[in-house]
């Protein structure tokens, strides 16, 4: 999609609004000019809520099914006064502009019920203090895992891996690409279907409530980080352990031991491929044995945008469905977004190449020996059932 197309179409549908910004822009409302920007958000299903300083202006820009999009431009002289609000909204130091900040914006009323929570993130630029406001949806349609969209293959395994005692599950993948809605949705399937485990979480933040769950906020830059919270959770007697995320080879370490000692373990991993994921754990000191006794399954997944269903059009030489545009998907022609997946599950072929320290090329001919479905072959799915586009389908795997 071509954003150039996308911004004059945005603005287009809210003129209806732009006036009355305009109107407490030279007012100099900047209370109520911030509000109705956070209302517009939500209003739009915006994920976040990016206010970007220039030379010249304030640029407004809403990320709308993945894509960032700009809403508004509001004059320089305002700038500094819109970022003080919303730092005066998420509790942070106005008079201390020099540093990065980051907050919590309160939730007041009623019209905005399907916000679970508001984060906000200020930092320092030359042309003044860039904020980003992260919106958190109650999103009721994908609070279990038969409600993801995962291919009947890998919800198969899921469940699998759900009813173990112990070994360890990664999830890798971009940022947005929904890690945290699908650990979550296994941890909700873990007690439902097996009532009395105990549950914790280590999160930075905590980003879903799980009913049932014990969880926890780390504080990276206090006493209580990812490697001190789980050295004393594994003295707690949990059961199921949800880690936010593995970002050094401490953590690393504690979180592949107690996957060896009767825990069950999920957490996120920087990573573009299963196989990378692999390579990063042993780069990250630990050893090839433990990794093949440990890991039990890597889970790597994407979202893409779907097609609107009310304009899209199939294409006669292809057979294929590709965006048109309409006002319902503001011209985009895509509207919501979508699931892809794959999902590899250590065997003995795999074993003994992750414990020759094979590199990611000899890994992913391995993987393909075996017959492996890779994320661009599960999305070829959603094709055939005109769910998304080639184009979209391409862009979010990388291919040129």
């Amino acid at each position: 999609m071509n954003p150039a197309v996308f911004g004059p179409d945005i603005m287009a549908v809210s003129q209806d609004r732009k006036q009355p910004y305009e109107e407490k822009a030279n007012a100099g409302d900047v209370v109520s000019l911030v509000t109705d920007l956070l209302a517009a958000a939500v209003k739009s299903a915006a994920s976040d809520i990016h206010f970007e300083p220039t030379e010249s202006e304030l640029i407004v820009k809403f990320r709308l099914d993945g894509v960032l999009n700009p809403i508004e431009t509001l004059p320089k002289s305002l700038s500094d006064n819109v970022i003080a609000r919303l730092k005066v909204l998420g509790g942070l130091l106005t008079y201390r502009n020099d540093i990065p900040q980051e907050g919590r914006i309160l939730i007041r009323n009623a019209e905005n019920e399907a916000v679970m929570d508001q984060r906000l993130a200020v930092f320092p630029t030359i042309h003044g203090q860039r904020a980003v406001v992260r919106l958190f949806y109650k999103n009721k349609e994908l609070m279990d895992l038969d409600q993801l969209g995962f291919a009947d293959h890998i919800f198969e395994n899921l469940r699998r891996f759900a009813a173990k005692s112990e070994g360890v599950l990664l999830l890798t993948g971009p940022a947005g690409s929904g890690k945290s809605t699908t650990m979550a949705a296994v941890l909700r399937h873990i007690l439902k279907k097996f009532p009395g485990k105990s549950i914790v979480t280590l999160e930075d933040p905590v980003e879903i409530r799980i009913d049932g769950a014990t969880q926890v906020q780390i504080t990276p830059h206090g006493e209580l980080t990812y490697p001190t919270a789980l050295r004393s959770l594994l003295r707690q007697d949990p059961q199921v352990l949800m880690i936010g995320e593995i970002r050094d080879a401490e953590t690393a370490k504690i979180a592949i031991e107690a996957g060896l000692t009767g825990h069950l373990l999920m957490s996120t991993m920087h990573s573009g491929t299963p196989a990378g994921a692999f390579l990063r754990l042993l780069e990250m000191g630990i050893e090839p044995y433990q990794v093949t006794s440990s890991i039990s399954a890597v889970l790597n997944q994407r979202l893409v945008r779907k097609l609107c269903s009310k304009c899209k059009q199939k294409n006669k030489e292809s057979g294929l469905c590709e965006a048109t545009g309409c006002d319902d998907c503001f011209n985009t022609g895509y509207k919501g977004r979508v699931l892809i997946a794959e999902m590899v599950q250590l065997d003995g072929q795999l074993r003994e190449g992750i414990l020759a320290k094979a590199d990611a090329d000899q890994l992913e001919a391995i993987l393909t020996e075996k017959g492996h479905t890779n994320i661009l072959e599960d999305g070829r799915r959603l094709l055939e059932q005109g769910i998304t586009s080639q184009e979209e389908l391409n862009k979010v795997c990388g291919i040129v």
